[in-house]
């Protein structure tokens, strides 16, 4: 299963489709002095760079563990579940059924190292459980998945995307009257207005290499949001290219970086959210200015209160 972190620090899941660290060799040695780029380029992968070139370096060149939280783990609990039930047929993709689904799965997920390491008790185990079922529940506020006409899940999709070698697992392909639709389940917040659009880069994505590797453009590209909304846009020539060519300029700019050895910290709010941040002299600079800022902040406002 793969776990997204977008742009806002939260987490939501789908499958796996993180491309293996450019320097891992298959006996674990250790990292070159030279970096060198990933054989291919996943979303997940050109987010990260993007959100901050040292925390990619970290992960994918000296292949540092990037461990999932509770709420990443309870997203893919609820992708694998949803992923079972729309393999169903149609008649039974019914919330019973994805109830007995997600019985059957938990032993598994409970069973990983990921969630061991949660260290839950009876009770935040209970809470855990409750949180993937309310997102797989939400499904149902979107649509009614007896209706979907699914082509396939979890499709695996690999294609040279401007030059890119490209990878990504696709949640969902479906088929409506005029075409195609790429589909992508998010079990984090829904984004506000103003990012809506740039959040639909990722389906875009899958929808060229869709057409790269099959010949059929989707018309339309969607993330589901469960149990709070939809959002979407039409596939056309034009958004292709245009995100096409925001991967090809990330690719440029991951050879560069590793060319040159140089990751330069891109610091903000995220620092925080960072598992690498105490390696990192700027992003731990960045994590204690915001405190005392905040601390700052809060002694005013107690200070105006007395």
């Amino acid at each position: 299963m793969k776990l997204d972190s977008d742009s806002t620090g939260s987490i939501s899941a789908s499958s796996t489709e993180e491309e293996v660290p450019a320097s891992a060799g298959i006996d674990g040695s250790t990292p070159p002095l030279i970096p060198v780029p990933p054989p291919r380029l996943s979303p997940s992968g050109a987010g990260t760079f993007t959100q901050c070139p040292r925390r990619w370096k970290f992960r994918y060149i000296d292949r540092l563990e990037d461990p999932p939280g509770e709420d990443a783990l309870a997203g893919s609990f609820a992708h694998r579940v949803l992923e079972l039930l729309l393999q169903r047929q149609p008649e039974q993709r019914t919330i019973d059924e994805a109830r007995l689904i997600a019985r059957t799965e938990w032993p598994e997920t409970e069973a990983l190292s990921d969630y061991q390491a949660l260290e839950h008790n009876e009770k935040e185990s209970r809470r855990f459980r409750w949180k993937a079922w309310t997102a797989i529940e939400g499904l149902w506020d979107l649509e009614d998945p007896a209706e979907v006409k699914v082509r396939a899940t979890e499709q695996d999709v690999e294609a040279e995307l401007g030059g890119v070698p490209f990878r990504g697992i696709v949640d969902r392909i479906e088929e409506e009257g005029d075409g195609l639709i790429v589909t992508d389940y998010k079990s984090g917040k829904a984004p506000s207005p103003r990012f809506r659009r740039s959040r639909l880069d990722q389906v875009l994505l899958y929808a060229a290499a869709v057409e790269a590797s099959t010949g059929e453009m989707p018309v339309r590209a969607r993330l589901l949001y469960l149990g709070q909304r939809t959002i979407g846009m039409d596939v056309n020539r034009e958004e292709i290219e245009t995100v096409t060519e925001k991967l090809s300029d990330t690719w440029a700019n991951i050879n560069t970086a590793c060319a040159d050895d140089e990751f330069e910290p891109r610091t903000g709010p995220l620092c925080g959210w960072c598992p690498y941040v105490s390696m990192c002299p700027q992003g731990t600079a960045e994590v204690a200015k915001r405190a005392n800022r905040k601390a700052a902040r809060e002694a005013k406002l107690l200070a105006m209160a007395s």
